[in-house]
C-alpha cells in the first residue's frame, strides 16, 4: 500500500476519533435523520403565484397533503398546523423561518381562488402558510407520491383515499421527519420538539460542536 493511501487511512482514522470525542465531550445531543432529499417542485399558490421548492430554502418547512371537498369525516391537518403555527414562539429557532404548505391533491377543483378561500376559513397567515397545488396531475402524483411518499388515489366519485401526515423539510431541502402514526404524544407537541433540535444543529454546528453533531448522526442519535 503506498505512503498516500496510508495518510488518507491516518486523516479518516483522525476523524472519526475527534467526532467520537467531541459527541463524548458534548453529549446529550439529539439530532433528527437525514432521511432523504426532498423533491424538487414547482405549484401555483393560493395567491396564484409561483411556489417553489428553491422559494422555500433556508426554510423550515412542513408539508401536509388535503384536498377542500374532503368529506367528513375527514383528518384535517389545518388543526395541527393552527397550534404549531400558534405555538412557535415556544421554540428558540433564532431568525430561521418556518414555512407551512398544504398540498391539494385535487387541482382539478382546487384552484388559487378555492384554496384561498379555504385558507381564510382556516384563519391562515398566507405569509407563513401557502396552499399549493398543479395542473399537471402526473407530476404532482410524482411529486406526492414518490417524493413525498404519501399515498393518494382519485376513487373517481370526487373522494380520494389519502393517508394523512406531515413531511418536516430542513433548510437545504433534507426531509428530516415524517408524522405517519398517531402516537402518545400529539403531533404539534412533537413537531415543535423537532423543530427546535433542528434549529440547535443549526445554530450550534460549528467547530468542535459541528463534531458532536456528526457523531449524533453517525451514533444515530435521533430525537423521540
Amino acid at each position: 500500500m503506498s505512503k498516500t493511501s496510508f495518510n488518507i487511512i491516518y486523516v479518516i482514522a483522525g476523524i472519526f476519533v475527534l467526532s467520537a470525542t467531541a459527541f463524548k465531550v458534548f453529549q446529550p445531543i439529539q439530532v433528527l435523520p437525514r432521511m432523504r432529499l426532498a423533491p424538487a417542485y414547482q405549484f401555483i399558490n393560493q395567491d396564484g403565484q409561483a411556489l417553489t421548492s428553491e422559494t422555500l430554502r433556508g426554510h423550515f418547512a412542513l408539508y401536509s397533503f388535503t384536498y377542500t371537498h374532503c368529506p367528513e369525516p375527514c383528518y384535517n391537518s389545518s388543526d395541527t398546523i393552527q397550534e404549531i403555527q400558534s405555538r412557535l414562539g415556544e421554540v428558540n429557532l433564532g431568525s430561521i423561518p418556518v414555512s407551512f404548505v398544504s398540498i391539494s391533491v385535487d387541482p382539478d377543483r382546487d384552484t388559487p381562488e378555492v384554496l384561498k378561500e379555504y385558507g381564510e376559513a382556516q384563519n391562515a397567515d398566507f405569509t407563513q402558510w401557502y396552499f399549493a397545488t398543479t395542473s399537471n396531475k402526473s407530476l404532482l402524483k410524482t411529486i406526492v407520491g414518490a417524493g413525498f411518499e404519501t399515498y393518494y388515489e382519485d376513487k373517481g366519485n370526487g373522494e380520494f383515499a389519502l393517508d394523512p401526515g406531515f413531511v418536516l423539510v430542513d433548510g437545504w431541502g433534507i426531509i428530516r421527519s415524517e408524522y405517519r402514526y398517531t402516537t402518545e404524544v400529539s403531533d404539534a407537541d412533537r413537531i415543535l420538539r423537532h423543530l427546535g433540535v433542528l434549529a440547535e444543529e443549526v445554530q450550534n454546528s460549528t467547530g468542535s460542536a459541528k463534531l458532536a453533531y456528526e457523531a449524533a448522526h453517525l451514533f444515530l442519535c435521533y430525537a423521540p
